[in-house]
């Protein structure tokens, strides 16, 4: 096992080692592996995911909720997911700009990862980085990811507490519960709920989700621009029980599923792929499905 070096050893008291450890790992650099293998996890620091559809407010929602939870003396890690183009695998990182009235707090620490072209919006980069940041002694981490489908599952596997943000104009109740997000919120925030018809999307989710019985969903409505509502979300956070045995045996299930097979794709470097792929389309016959099993 590789002994890593003192400096690189994350630390909520030291920022700038939790820095290095992020870019080691994000980046797969040398020692990345043996500070992962070595990380030590004295608390149980729950991870809170914050997923939902581009411009529901997620982003301004969190940065109210840290502003409650300073208050408290609590210390935050944020990781902001945001999406990567499939063409030039490049990222807005604008998230940190709209969390920027907490930058320089010495309780919040506010990190930007790109996608990179994972397509459910969670890499397995997002779980080794998430460890990295708990074992580093944080009391909350905040996940935070643009739901564009498969990611609000992923986040749902990866964090203790599942927030689905929507805003009034999400359209058809029907149709949320139809796309199976029952499942995998533990409560909705409708956000910008000072907007025409919130009343009404709220009241009819409140309805739908206390016909279920085997799970308990919580529905929020917030205004996060002027921090309406924030503070019972909060108390939601602080007041939640952590996962029981079974549940946690599933999350790492998952968490090692994901860290495996990005561990076995390692060799596919994309780009060669790009450029054996130009190569054999040229040639008669071409069928991907024979160059995949070939390849």
């Amino acid at each position: 096992m590789q002994n890593i070096p003192q400096h690189i050893k994350p630390d909520a008291a030291d920022f700038r080692s939790v820095a290095r450890a992020l870019t080691l790992v994000e980046n797969d650099l040398p020692g990345a592996g043996g500070l992962l293998k070595n990380l030590v996890f004295d608390k149980d620091v729950p991870i809170v995911g914050i997923t939902g559809p581009p411009g529901a407010g997620k982003s301004t929602l969190v940065s109210s909720m840290i502003g409650q939870l300073l208050k408290k003396n609590i210390k935050i890690a944020v990781l902001a997911i945001d999406p990567t183009s499939p063409f030039n695998f490049g990222s807005l990182l604008g998230d940190r700009i709209r969390m920027g009235s907490h930058f320089n707090h010495p309780n919040v620490f506010i990190r930007s990862l790109a996608t990179r072209g994972s397509l459910g919006g969670l890499s397995a980069k997002t779980i080794e980085m998430a460890d990295v940041l708990r074992a580093a002694g944080f009391d909350y981490i905040f996940i935070e990811t643009v739901g564009v489908g498969q990611s609000e599952v992923e986040i749902a596997g990866l964090a203790d507490i599942t927030f689905l943000v929507l805003v009034p104009e999400s359209g058809d109740e029907i149709q949320i519960i139809k796309s199976g997000l029952m499942e995998i919120a533990d409560a909705f925030v409708i956000n910008k709920a000072d907007r025409a018809g919130a009343g009404v999307f709220v009241n009819n989710l409140k309805k739908i989700v206390g016909q279920r019985k085997e799970k308990h969903i919580r529905v929020f409505s917030t205004v996060a621009t002027c921090e309406q509502g924030i503070g019972e979300v909060v108390n939601y956070i602080l007041s939640s029980p952590r996962r029981d045995h079974n549940l946690k045996e599933l999350l790492l299930t998952e968490k090692a599923y994901r860290l495996i097979r990005q561990k076995r794709m390692a060799d596919v470097d994309k780009k060669a792929l790009e450029q054996t792929i130009a190569a054999a389309m040229l040639k008669p016959g071409f069928n991907l499905y024979s160059f995949v099993a070939e390849f």
